[in-house]
């Protein structure tokens, strides 16, 4: 994939929690513009050129704008469509790519197209969404669950059919078996496309598709309710991932084609539960062999949920990357709104040991913000909680409120995020991670990312280089090469809590980024501190 070639990767904003323009609590569409600059183009800038921005669009916010009632618009908590098309020039001035959400699955209950819908069941959009009876002693159509907890089926006492919601019940899944709800949704890409937008994330494409015959789901035997979100006491066999998940998926890619320099990346991650859907990664693949790898690429999230172990990681890269073919670009994903901080699940110095990996893997890495300062999860009380998934299912610690906390521009009230109580409490002590602090501390977070992402603009071998697993790795240490024809690389990296040292071939001899002090090469071999990685080029 051509497209995005030469872009050294992207910047996840989750707008509620970017930057307060306007003193309500709430991140919002100009104060995204207000930090153009930070992201690209002025002093101190972390030097990315590509943004994802989460939903704007108007939802009552039961999942926080994952529940749309107008996909043509902005949520006037956010701004408006003219702050959106005034964000979409000032980050195409500064040479900074747009990508929106593109939430396909579900609607919200508040949209035109559901109150249509249940409002009788010979309604021209009954069949936009999933109506079903109930068994013939009145429960549910089948066993289905919510991703959020409960059945996936909620009873309409109006009309006596229940509706088909994989998420919240607010979140009602629409029917992508009916043609007409297609082309809607494709005209929906079509409006922002059109407008400028650079990019699409599409959202929960793996319950686009499911099972025609509403089969009940196979318990799942490895559940352990003590332990396990109990959406897992099911294998998911029939609820999602159905057999025309891929042609609805290619057409969405065949619009976007249509477009020059447009992308579109999938979410969705891999079933380790249901034996029969294969190994992650063959799931991951199946979305570069079954769709236009031109335009569309998968995010990989395994890079999440890895053991802390050199061992863990190098099985995970060298997999990946040895099965991918030729223009299969990887999206390596290490966090995002839905999953724990970096600096938490690892701590801080292993965080910057994976801004290193993850910087100098070939493909489209996805940054989520905050974590270039070292950010980590905020402490959420009772009495705080926003997140419906924690409301649902409490005590699971399964709540996404702790990271998608206020960004942490400087040490001032609020942490410079806003001049009012956030929508979400910022810590007591930021611990110096704020963008303020570390724009002046050369060994900082943000200082590392600044320098890997600009060795990543101008090194090709950085974005697109051949991967191989390096020889002579010991049990402690992940290293890797990257080679084009003109260039090659070596990154190093210990994964343990003890120096070791590491053998140098002799052509690699500069070091060209450290993730902890500067370092050079002695006698053919680098002493690596614990939890420290190194960028090697030639000499």
């Amino acid at each position: 994939m051509d497209r995005w070639a030469n872009v050294n990767g992207f910047y996840q904003i989750y707008p509620r929690s970017f930057r307060d323009s306007n003193g309500d609590g709430v991140g919002d569409l100009p104060g995204v513009i207000e930090k153009l600059d930070y992201i690209k183009g002025g002093q101190g800038a972390l030097g990315i050129d590509a943004i994802w921005l989460s939903p704007f669009y108007p939802s009552p916010m039961a999942d926080f704008g994952y529940d749309i009632k107008d996909y043509y618009d902005v949520d006037p908590m956010f701004g408006t469509l003219d702050d959106f098309r005034e964000l979409l020039a000032q980050a195409h001035q500064r040479d900074i790519k747009v990508m929106i959400d593109f939430v396909a699955n579900h609607t919200s209950d508040e949209h035109a197209w559901f109150k249509a819908s249940r409002s009788s069941r010979d309604n021209e959009k009954r069949d936009w969404y999933v109506w079903r009876d109930g068994r013939p002693d009145g429960s549910p159509p089948n066993n289905w669950l919510s991703v959020f907890g409960g059945s996936a089926w909620t009873l309409d006492e109006v009309t006596g059919q229940y509706y088909l919601h994989s998420f919240l019940d607010r979140q009602p899944d629409l029917n992508w078996e009916n043609r007409e709800v297609r082309r809607a949704m494709r005209e929906v890409m079509a409006f922002w496309l059109d407008m400028g937008v650079d990019g699409l994330r599409a959202d929960a494409v793996r319950w686009l598709a499911k099972d025609s015959q509403f089969r009940d789901n196979p318990p799942n035997p490895a559940y352990d309710p003590a332990r396990d979100d109990p959406y897992q006491a099911q294998l998911q066999r029939y609820s999602r991932f159905g057999d025309n998940l891929f042609a609805y998926l290619n057409e969405l890619t065949t619009l976007v084609e249509w477009y020059a320099d447009r992308i579109i990346v999938f979410e969705d991650y891999p079933d380790d539960h249901d034996k029969h859907l294969g190994a992650r990664n063959f799931q991951y693949l199946e979305f570069y062999r079954r769709i236009n790898s031109h335009v569309a690429l998968p995010f990989n999230f395994d890079g999440m949920f890895m053991d802390w172990s050199a061992e863990s990681f190098r099985n995970f890269v060298s997999t990946f990357q040895g099965s991918l073919m030729p223009g299969y670009v990887p999206a390596y994903c290490f966090g995002n709104h839905d999953q724990s901080r970096l600096a938490t699940r690892f701590g801080q110095r292993q965080a910057r040991l994976l801004a290193l990996l993850q910087l100098t893997l070939p493909g489209l890495p996805v940054i989520y913000y905050g974590d270039e300062i070292g950010m980590e999860d905020v402490h959420i009380a009772a009495g705080d909680v926003q997140d419906a998934f924690e409301l649902q299912v409490p005590g699971k610690g399964l709540g996404r409120d702790p990271q998608r906390t206020p960004m942490q521009w400087s040490g001032e009230s609020h942490m410079g995020f806003s001049i009012h109580q956030p929508w979400l409490p910022t810590p007591r002590d930021s611990g110096g991670h704020t963008v303020a602090n570390q724009q002046l501390a050369p060994d900082s977070e943000l200082a590392l990312y600044q320098k890997l992402l600009e060795l990543r603009r101008q090194h090709v071998v950085l974005r697109r280089g051949v991967y191989a697993e390096a020889t002579g790795n010991t049990p402690q240490v992940f290293a890797f090469s990257l080679q084009t024809q003109d260039d090659e690389a070596v990154v190093v990296l210990n994964f343990s809590d003890a120096t070791v040292a590491y053998a140098v071939a002799d052509t690699h001899r500069v070091v060209v980024a450290s993730t902890l002090r500067p370092v050079e090469v002695q006698n053919g071999t680098v002493m690596l501190q614990p939890y420290e990685g190194l960028l090697l080029f030639k000499a």
